[in-house]
């Protein structure tokens, strides 16, 4: 632990948590345009599988049978997620869950079936178990580097292909959440979420946690949810692996090229140590292709770390306001008085140090 003061409680492993999630499955997202969605997606690097005319589906490379549903709806918005358990006696116990739906089966390819909850943040979060999988997709090799008197290359040259990168995989989702405290513990509690790092305020609250999934001695990514702490609920990003950092430069390349919007990037953050590269779709939610993550097995220890923008990368570029500052809206104002007089993590202090170390 650093120099950091923990004073207040904080996201903990469970000792006996309902279910252990192994795999963050999918996302679901509602768009008002299928088609501008999933032009975006397939420029990004997704694959379709299946689409009607209320309904798209694609996927990665890996053996899920998809891993992000978008479905017609009004207004854009993220709906939640879906997760994985080895078991079904894992779904039944969640099933008795208060709130919870009984076990039915799961549209789309794959099949399967899930639970559905609701976490406290208001996010529908679907856990399934029995999804076909499928073959995996052809993908390329790493390029290899030359390295000082390391020489793997000889007598040949780098030409990464000028196409949207191959998606290993769903890797990470980032949210934030009024009721901090409560979310994190709802995941830690429900699906065995382990804290790898937390990041402090001053006085010893918690800003941001990154949980990663309890797979044992199998090595799990540094984060499959991180946390932030915001005055509303809200979708920060989602993340998606990709094989080498000319992935990540190709499709910022070709994402460029077809008129999206970046983000941020590129550059390598510090807790998790990704190399990333963000791209916004049509509705401003933020899409980021990541590679070389750290991962930790279930033995490793919580970091503590004090909370600053500056702790966010490596190097690169600084990251931008509109990952950190929400629109000044009627309806943002509303719901920070309205989370202020109920959300006991809530206060004014602590909405002004943070935004004062967003700098």
């Amino acid at each position: 632990m650093t120099a950091t003061t923990l004073r207040t409680p904080q996201p903990a492993r469970h000792p006996a948590p309902t279910a252990r999630a192994t795999t963050l499955a999918y996302l679901l997202f509602e768009r008002p345009d299928l088609e501008e969605a999933e032009r975006f997606l397939n420029d990004f690097g997704l694959r379709t599988v299946e689409k009607t005319d209320a309904t798209i589906y694609l996927r990665a490379l890996d053996t899920a049978p998809w891993c992000y549903r978008i479905t017609r709806a009004e207004q854009a918005r993220f709906v939640g997620m879906g997760f994985t358990v080895g078991t079904v006696e894992e779904l039944g116990a969640l099933s008795r869950l208060p709130g919870a739906a009984a076990p039915e089966p799961l549209d789309g390819p794959g099949g399967g079936e899930r639970v559905r909850l609701t976490d406290p943040g208001g996010l529908s979060i679907e856990v399934v178990h029995g999804r076909v999988a499928v073959a995996p997709l052809p993908r390329r090799a790493p390029l290899p580097a030359n390295h000082d008197s390391t020489l793997p290359r000889i007598n040949s040259t780098q030409r990464p292909p000028l196409q949207p990168p191959d998606i290993l995989r769903l890797g990470h989702v980032a949210l934030e959440a009024a009721n901090y405290q409560a979310v994190c513990g709802w995941y830690t509690q429900h699906l065995g979420m382990i804290p790898s790092d937390v990041q402090l305020l001053p006085d010893g609250s918690p800003a941001v946690s990154f949980l990663r999934l309890d797979l044992g001695d199998t090595p799990a990514d540094h984060h499959t949810l991180a946390l932030a702490q915001t005055f509303r609920a809200g979708f920060s990003h989602c993340a998606f692996e990709v094989v080498d950092i000319d992935a990540i430069g190709v499709g910022q390349r070709v994402l460029r090229e077809r008129g999206w919007r970046h983000a941020w990037g590129l550059g390598r953050h510090v807790l998790g140590s990704q190399l990333f590269d963000y791209w916004s779709d049509a509705w401003g939610a933020h899409h980021e292709h990541y590679c070389d993550g750290d991962v930790f097995t279930a033995t490793a220890p919580t970091g503590y770390h004090p909370f600053s923008i500056a702790a966010m990368a490596q190097w690169g570029q600084a990251m931008p306001a509109s990952f950190v500052r929400p629109r000044l809206t009627l309806g943002n104002l509303r719901t920070l008085v309205r989370n202020l007089r109920t959300v006991p993590d809530l206060s004014i202090r602590k909405l002004v140090t943070i935004a004062r170390h967003l700098g």
